[in-house]
């Protein structure tokens, strides 16, 4: 009987099969071509970032606040996690915080994204300014991870810091590190001394200095902390409500050393804290020899799984099957064991600096060799590069439900960190980024391709544990480079098909969805698509787009509320103080740009500028900081909402991706066709493009969008090629193009590219005139809910109220159908006007100003060129009034268009009934004896 091949075997096979030869020439550690090599599917080329430079503007204003950020955070903060997991020496760096750390949100566990993060910007940094600062940090980041890589691989090495006597052993936080001791260490003593040497590094309570057990039934311990705060010595045979204990008076200092010893003789059992006495306990039942022979002997661990794992060093342990008297106890304090009173333990002594290695050899003569483990076993699989154990991808394979307490989107780090080792090669051509990043991909493919297909649907089908962001993009990127079979058939292994389906046929399934989950998911079919020729997956990302882009947008760009989607057409019912999160934006602009690439359709990069010169540059606050990137999370779109740019202490996926974005903000200026026919100028933007193949530069001089147009100057030699200039959707009139001063032929229309074809030469000068407008978009769900927009520059409100305000905009509107004439400028100040005492600004500034993204329009009464009808302006049941309807027959050749436009408008409402003759007569005079602006 033949087997059952699923489609994913299938595939994966003709990979397989076809692959490997088209990138026989590539090698791991081969110098890193200057970019990756284009899809043969891609119609359109980008140019590199170097190509590109930034000019004077409201960009490079922002870019260099981000240019300053790379220069000047000190990057080992960002290498503690790694370093720690590994159990390397930190050396006294501290771990950002938020989510990129210990302390962080659900146990810390998305440390390490934040560092992929930060790679990908200083690459970015170092591509578009060449400044050896860059290139320097990312060489010490890249050597830190093979660093750690490489002792991941081994087992655990003891790290010696300066001790009480010599040398100790250091437990770094977070490394998960504990000695295992020999069963036989208590040697069923009656009467002990357990006498060490600590130096806690953290405050945690219930961290063990022992912990002597089976389970959590029958066990003996000392704590650096309580529940209160104190050291701890507790004996049970039955679980915690039979241990008898001994408390400690006050809490240990962290970072210094102390030392403890417990005594139990007869009934008595004492805790000393550096020489002294400080609990006694008179009525002891239980010594060491009652618990038998234990299993689990251990320094620094707890029989508790919930406990942390000892942060700190040990010097000295020594276990003695007698009471030591309070004159030995006092010898230790200024002698080691050796040279004391009391002299090494007879049941186990070790002094933690006679080995380099992960054993510790016993001076008590009963050869109790100890040895240096983690908790989570055995050393790594080769190529597992990570800041935290190999457990959490173990555990995503068995989970069904989300709980990112106990694993928290493994992958998703991957992706980020894997993508910022990648940039870094590109950028720099450091082979061992390169190695690091194709050993994470063989890695998981050892993982992942052993799995039933089930039970990957299953994985990536889960909310935030599943979640693995654009990792299929870089590992298809990867492969390009790789040319491994293997990589690219890992990429394969990451289909969500029950999404792509969906997507493919143009079944919209997105409601309830994690938006940011799910828009990185297409980002990586593109690349797919590229390398596999599968429609599919270039028809779902198609698809996928149309269904958020406009039906789930807000006019800034942005997409989801509380990180999720609702339901298809509904904005304004989603507005909240978690609108829009950044990554989504960031995320939607990759996509859009991958499609353009394969689908020269305006749309997209209309999309893009939208997002691009709203939400993004309005997501980084305009004001420098050495410690945080100062990038927003959510932009809250509620009345009044004051951006946060420091959410989290700074260290979530958004102000990574906030930090990528600032690094390169002219990736997409400029594009180039694959014949070489053609340039293509997407967004107006102050800068100078090199474009080496043809031998010539193009200059972009603008202070677009204070000033509405711009002007290219070429240099060089002489090309013919066609220059495609972007008439923006919202240009609907006006726009124009002169060569050297000569008005180029031709109708641009809104929406599309106008080109002008030339052998073009030195000294050639394109100006290109961008009328911009006053418009308003409704919300979907809400039409008198309205963003305002002057070309491509949403305006918002800076006003404290909470409520939305309401707005009036016809009553000075234009015969072109341009509102801003019922604004007045603010002089000195681009961009700036108000309105009935209000201010509006452009959404891009980063200020701490509470803003209003979102207006309620209100016309009561019907206004012509300022002057009142006194009639009210009358609604159909959707919510069009009047004016609405008027005016929607903007632009007007003069005042005879508009009262004509008046009169009939008037006559159908007055005929539906919703008008009255009087009323209707009253108007139109109005419009008559009113005077417009054009």
């Amino acid at each position: 009987m033949t087997p059952h091949l699923s489609r994913r075997f299938l595939l994966q096979s003709a990979i397989l099969a076809a692959a490997a030869p088209a990138f026989a020439h590539a090698a791991v550690g081969r110098a890193a071509a200057a970019a990756l090599p284009a899809p043969s599917a891609w119609t359109l080329r980008p140019f590199e970032l170097k190509d590109v430079s930034l000019g004077q503007g409201v960009f490079a204003n922002k870019r260099q606040l981000m240019l300053d950020h790379g220069r000047g955070y000190d990057v080992n903060r960002l290498l503690q996690v790694f370093r720690a997991n590994a159990g390397l020496s930190t050396g006294g760096a501290v771990a950002p915080g938020g989510w990129e750390g210990l302390d962080g949100e659900a146990n810390g566990n998305l440390r390490g994204h934040y560092t992929g993060h930060f790679l990908t910007m200083l690459s970015q940094a170092y591509a578009s300014t060449g400044e050896q600062t860059y290139a320097d940090r990312i060489s010490t980041m890249v050597g830190a991870l093979t660093d750690v890589r490489a002792a991941l691989r081994t087992d655990p090495r003891m790290l010696t810091v300066t001790g009480r006597w010599g040398g100790a052993h250091e437990n770094v936080r977070g490394s998960y590190q504990y000695v295992d001791l020999p069963a036989p260490v208590l040697g069923g003593a009656a009467a002990i001394t357990l006498s060490t040497w600590v130096k806690p590094t953290h405050d945690a309570n219930w961290q063990r200095v022992f912990d002597f057990g089976n389970d959590t039934t029958r066990y003996m311990y000392l704590v650096t902390r309580n529940a209160g705060g104190v050291p701890r010595f507790a004996i049970t045979t039955n679980g915690p409500g039979g241990e008898q204990g001994l408390n400690g008076t006050a809490a240990l200092p962290l970072n210094q050393w102390s030392h403890l010893a417990v005594t139990i003789t007869g009934t008595t059992g004492t805790l000393y804290v550096n020489g002294t006495a400080v609990a006694q306990n008179t009525s002891m039942t239980l010594n060491p020899s009652a618990l038998g022979t234990l299993t689990n002997n251990w320094l620094g661990r707890s029989n508790y799984s919930g406990d942390p794992v000892y942060a700190g060093a040990f010097d000295e342990f020594n276990v003695y099957s007698r009471a030591l008297s309070a004159a030995d106890i006092t010898s230790l304090q200024s002698n080691e064991a050796k040279k004391s009173s009391a002299g090494l333990g007879n049941l186990a002594s070790y002094y933690f600096s006679a080995t380099s290695g992960g054993t510790f050899a016993d001076a008590s003569g009963r050869g109790l060799t100890a040895t240096l483990r983690r908790t989570w076993g055995a050393p790594s699989h080769a190529g597992f590069l990570a800041a935290y154990p190999e457990t959490q991808f173990i555990d995503l394979e068995s989970r069904t439900s989300p709980d990112y307490t106990k694993v928290w989107a493994p992958y998703y780090t991957a992706h980020k960190i894997l993508k910022g080792l990648l940039d870094a090669y590109l950028a720099t051509d450091d082979a061992r980024a390169l190695d690091l990043a194709s050993g994470m991909c063989d890695w998981m493919y050892s993982r992942l391709s052993k799995l039933p297909e089930a039970t990957l649907q299953r994985m990536w089908g889960i909310f935030s544990s599943g979640e693995f962001g654009g990792i299929v993009e870089t590992i298809v990127d990867l492969y390009s480079i790789t040319g491994k079979a293997d990589h690219l058939a890992l990429a394969k292994l990451f289909d969500l098909d029950k999404l792509i389906d969906a997507c493919a046929a143009n079944t919209d399934t997105l409601d309830g969805l994690h938006a940011n989950q799910h828009i990185p998911i297409f980002t990586g079919l593109v690349r797919l698509y590229d390398a596999t020729g599968e429609t599919r997956y270039l028809t779902a990302a198609k698809n996928f787009w149309g269904m958020v882009i406009p039906h789930r947008m807000f006019g800034i760009g942005g997409t989801s509320t509380a990180e999720f989607w609702k339901a298809r057409g509904v904005v304004a019912g989603t507005i909240s103080d978690t609108s829009a999160e950044s990554c989504c934006a960031y995320n939607l602009l990759k996509l859009s740009r991958m499609l353009f690439f394969h689908e020269q359709d305006p749309k997209y990069m209309d999309y893009y500028e939208r997002a691009l010169y709203n939400q993004v540059l309005g997501s980084k606050q305009d004001k420098a900081d050495a410690e945080k990137p100062l990038v927003t999370y959510f932009i809250g779109l509620t009345p009044g909402h004051v951006r946060d740019y420091t959410p989290k202490q700074g260290t979530t996926c958004c102000e990574g991706t906030g930090m990528e974005s600032a690094t390169k903000y002219q990736d997409s200026v400029y594009f180039k066709s694959a014949d070489g026919g053609s340039l293509y100028v997407n967004l107006y933007s102050a800068s100078t493009l090199t474009w080496a193949e043809k031998g010539v530069t193009v200059t972009q001089t603008t202070e677009y969008p204070k000033e509405q147009g711009t002007t290219l100057t070429f240099g060089g030699g002489s090309a013919a090629f066609a220059l495609r200039l972007r008439v923006p959707v919202w240009a609907t009139a006006g726009f124009r193009v002169t060569v050297n001063g000569q008005a180029v032929s031709g109708t641009p229309v809104a929406g599309s590219y106008f080109a002008v074809s030339r052998t073009w030469q030195s000294g050639d000068i394109v100006r290109i005139s961008v009328p911009f407008r006053l418009r308003v978009e409704k919300a979907l769900d809400d039409p008198s809910l309205q963003a305002l927009f002057h070309g491509p520059v949403n305006l918002v409100a800076r006003s404290s109220s909470t409520s939305h305000l309401s707005v009036g905009l016809y009553r000075n509107a234009a015969l072109s159908g341009d509102l801003l004439p019922s604004l007045t400028p603010v002089s000195g100040k681009p961009l700036h006007y108000t309105l009935n005492g209000t201010e509006f600004a452009p959404f891009s500034e980063g200020t701490e100003d509470p803003t209003h993204a979102y207006v309620r329009r209100a016309e009561p009464t019907v206004v012509f060129g300022t002057v009142s009808s006194g009639v009210a302006n009358p609604a159909k049941a959707d919510g069009t009034t009047l004016l609405d309807e008027i005016w929607a027959g903007a632009p007007f050749a003069n005042k005879a268009a508009l009262v004509t436009r008046v009169r009939s408008t008037s006559a159908a409402w007055v005929s539906a009934g919703l008008l009255t003759q009087a009323a209707a007569d009253t108007v139109v005079s109005t419009a008559q004896q009113a005077s417009y602006v054009s």
